[in-house]
């Protein structure tokens, strides 16, 4: 039986502001009812159980982001376009979802409309919240460290600023294919937490001899006879990374920066070019990037990390002030509707 399609929706806006809020704001973002379109051949339409925030929704609210079945499965979908299946980069004009058909709405919503071939059938062993925190964080992560960063079994790897969405999973990916990862953080408890979920340790970045003591680490956890040093580095700070691992990065070495947080510049010096090490960009991936890493995902039955969880659209600006002070460990998700229903989708 067929249920009724809805002819609206609630979503969360951005519209530029007046002028910049208290928190450095330029745009708010205001809950509103629109109408949902005809759906066009190829689209089908979600209703949205829950959604995680990524650290760009808050920098489009800072100003700073550049340019009919019903078939009850669970479902979740990518969160780009442009980029199918290309080993490299995007074959075409390379998009994030923020604004699918109607004026700049993604999954801040009840309900959006989608292509069929961005649809994938959620990880059975996670519910709805879990698998919001997976998309976005979930193919950076992948391409940041199985693609770009060639993480293999019995390698030493770092990633750095633990606690982020991406960064976490990162480690649980690495340590899954067998890697012995540290990380480093401001923080002693969030390294204490990366503990638990299978690193071996970690150092605080506020030591100036921070890579000192990741070395010694290594040294501690290796087998004799294995390498004492770094194989690769999963960065999303920028600025010194380069000159602050160069020393215990193994020659031909990478380093792969998903973000630059501290700083939008990494220098890179002849020293590096002498060690052959490598600093490769990466961002996102392709849509077989995301099928390969669920796929990995359901294998390992990772769960990604969700630091809280508000409930209604409606504390969708608690959401966004946890993301602005990076109180957060994991995904901070915004629960739309009962997460135990089964999502269910309009062809």
């Amino acid at each position: 039986m067929r249920s009724q399609i809805p002819q609206t929706t609630r979503a969360v806006l951005v519209r530029k502001s007046s002028s910049k809020s208290s928190n450095g704001y330029v745009n708010n973002a205001s809950l509103e009812t629109l109408s949902i379109p005809p759906l066009k051949d190829g689209e089908i339409l979600v209703k949205i159980h829950a959604f995680a925030f990524n650290h760009r929704d808050v920098w489009i609210r800072l100003g700073k982001y550049p340019s009919i079945e019903e078939v009850n499965k669970r479902v979740f979908f990518a969160p780009s376009h442009g980029w199918d299946e290309h080993p490299d980069a995007p074959e075409s004009e390379f998009g994030v979802i923020g604004g699918v058909r109607w004026p700049a709405v993604g999954t801040f919503a009840e309900y959006v409309v989608i292509e069929k071939d961005k649809v994938f059938l959620s990880a059975p062993h996670l519910s709805d919240i879990n698998m919001a925190a997976w998309p976005l964080a979930g193919v950076t992560a992948w391409r940041a460290t199985m693609i770009n960063a060639a993480v293999e079994l019995g390698q030493n790897i770092l990633i750095t600023g633990i606690g982020g969405g991406v960064a976490l999973v990162a480690l649980q990916l690495a340590v899954a294919q067998g890697a012995s990862v540290y990380v480093t953080s401001g923080s002693e408890e969030k390294i204490n937490r990366a503990i638990s979920l299978g690193a071996k340790g970690g150092a605080s970045y506020k030591n100036p001899n921070w890579p000192k003591e990741i070395h010694k680490l290594i040294r501690k956890n290796s087998p004799a006879g294995s390498s004492t040093f770094l194989d690769a580095v999963i960065d999303s700070g920028g600025g010194d990374i380069m000159s602050l691992v160069g020393s215990i990065l193994k020659q031909g070495g990478r380093v792969v920066c998903y973000g630059m947080t501290a700083n939008p510049k990494i220098t890179f010096t002849m020293r590096e070019v002498l060690r052959n090490q490598k600093l490769l960009g990466s961002t996102m991936g392709s849509t077989q990037d995301l099928h390969d890493a669920t796929k990995f995902l359901s294998k390992h039955k990772i769960v990604p990390v969700v630091s809280h969880v508000f409930r209604g659209l409606e504390n969708v600006e608690k959401g966004f002030e946890m993301l602005r002070t990076g109180e957060q460990f994991g995904k901070v998700v915004i629960e739309v509707g009962n997460a135990h229903e089964n999502l269910k989708t309009k062809l």
